[in-house]
């Protein structure tokens, strides 16, 4: 019996965009399974990129791949701009800050933060971008954002990096499923719905 499904992934990573589609599916067909969202730290803080002309090749390389896989949306207008850092800590403190404060919304939160980035075009690095994320959310927006900010946060933000360091997790979306004795890797990259299906069932 599973007790716990772990989704280690970044908001920021095109795919787990990809990925989200395939999750949403799992999640909704077992809902008696928990599941829990780890940070995985894809470009944060020092390893974080300034927006140049190789990036802009590299990344734009990697959505078209990802896009023409799981069909889902990319903006790239995003990428012609020069003025931003890929950094991907902000991104993963609004998440962690969410699941402090409500950790029911943290998954459907973790998927507007996607949603922004990838399909509208939002600087998710900027953390005057999330007061507008949060419509639709049960929380107060200045509280939020307090926690958000706070230093707190990152390091917060930045255990779940070790963890997943600890588990031996490099790449994103990476999706366990937990038992009473043990974890299970049943997704490493873009994987299928009916793939994760008879993974958790097997």
């Amino acid at each position: 019996m599973v007790d716990e499904l772990i989704y280690v992934g970044d908001p920021m990573c095109s795919w787990c965009w990809g990925f989200a589609p395939e999750l949403d599916r799992l999640v909704a067909a077992r809902p008696e399974i928990p599941l829990r969202i780890v940070v995985g730290g894809l470009r944060p803080g020092p390893a974080a990129e300034p927006m140049s002309d190789r990036m802009q090749e590299f990344l734009a390389h990697h959505w078209q791949e990802v896009a023409a896989r799981s069909g889902q949306p990319f903006d790239h207008a995003i990428l012609e701009r020069r003025d931003w850092v890929y950094d991907t800590e902000p991104a993963c403190r609004a998440v962690v800050s969410m699941r402090e404060m409500a950790p029911e919304l943290t998954f459907p939160f973790f998927a507007r933060i996607q949603r922004a980035f990838y399909a509208e075009g939002v600087d998710v690095t900027q953390f005057e971008a999330y007061p507008s994320l949060l419509d639709g959310f049960a929380v107060d927006a200045a509280a939020f954002m307090e926690v958000c900010e706070h230093e707190d946060s990152r390091k917060t933000a930045w255990r779940d990096f070790a963890t997943a360091r600890q588990w031996g997790i490099s790449g994103f979306p990476t999706l366990l499923a937990r038992t009473e004795n043990s974890a299970r890797i049943i997704a490493r990259g873009f994987t299928h719905f009916d793939q994760l299906e008879a993974a958790l069932a097997s």
